[in-house]
């Protein structure tokens, strides 16, 4: 792809924080145009998605018709690319709609289910259209999870304990989820038992993931994005943090995501896989 052949970015759920970051990040890259922006606030469809970012003019209008689009983005000489960062009830089918078309997703939204996963990457090879989905898109939190299964070797007991804003409609986090799928791929079981615990009160022992590994989520104004594994042995401690201070910090992999969705042929999940 040359300077003079731009990336065509159609972003979906464009008038939230993220889409506005998202907005911004594609604005400002040399090799990417933005074709569209999508929203389903009614009191934001037809306001310039530039202004709305906080970077001026893009004489590009926040639209709710993602086919229509999709439709648009599928006529462009080059290969275009759907951004989405929208709701765990939308994504599904939203991803879906934008393989069908030929335009190649890269999905930061959280809460697809195995099943959606498995449906959605057997449908993108079928079409021979790359799509990335990546719980996380910070590579602070892609060495977190590296450190946790070094560190997995030396430890036989982990929590992991997230922590996001109070907007986030999903439980826990997909990069949580990941982080534990990581831990349990490893051949060994963490946290045996060694009382049998009762919960006084349903929950509070957190959910309950693969390998006996425990997830506690928070939710409060104030967060962002945080995440902490605690490994726990006699006598120690040690405890593995990533906290996000602003969303500019997932742009760099959500741009990298972009420019690498264009020469696969498949699902790839997990931004790890394309670093």
């Amino acid at each position: 792809m040359t300077n003079s052949s731009p990336i065509p970015v159609v972003i979906a759920g464009a008038a939230g924080k993220m889409g506005r970051e998202v907005v911004k990040a594609v604005a400002q890259a040399d090799d990417m145009t933005l074709l569209g922006a999508i929203d389903h606030r009614a009191d934001v469809v037809g306001e310039d998605a530039g202004i709305l970012a906080g970077v001026g003019p893009l004489e590009v209008p926040l639209t709710d018709d993602l086919q229509g689009m999709l439709v648009l983005a599928s006529q462009e000489k080059q290969p275009a690319v759907l951004v989405d960062f929208t709701h765990p009830d939308a994504v599904y089918d939203n991803v879906r709609s934008a393989i069908a078309y030929g335009v190649r997703p890269v999905v930061g939204t959280t809460g697809l289910s195995p099943a959606q996963l498995q449906d959605l990457a057997e449908f993108a090879e079928k079409a021979s259209i790359g799509c990335i989905v990546a719980p996380n898109f910070a590579i602070g939190m892609i060495l977190l999870q590296q450190a946790a299964a070094q560190a997995s070797q030396y430890f036989d007991h982990v929590e992991i304990i997230e922590l996001h804003h109070n907007q986030k409609a999903d439980a826990p986090s997909g990069t949580a989820i990941q982080t534990a799928q990581l831990l349990a791929g490893l051949g060994k079981t963490y946290n045996r038992a060694i009382v049998t615990e009762t919960e006084k009160m349903m929950g509070a022992r957190g959910s309950l993931a693969e390998e006996g590994i425990r997830i506690h989520s928070v939710r409060l104004p104030g967060l962002i994005a945080h995440q902490e594994v605690i490994f726990g042995a006699p006598g120690q401690i040690y405890t593995l943090r990533h906290d996000t201070t602003d969303r500019t910090c997932f742009m760099p992999g959500v741009l990298l995501a972009i420019r690498k969705v264009l020469s696969l042929k498949s699902l790839v999940y997990g931004l790890e896989k394309i670093l």
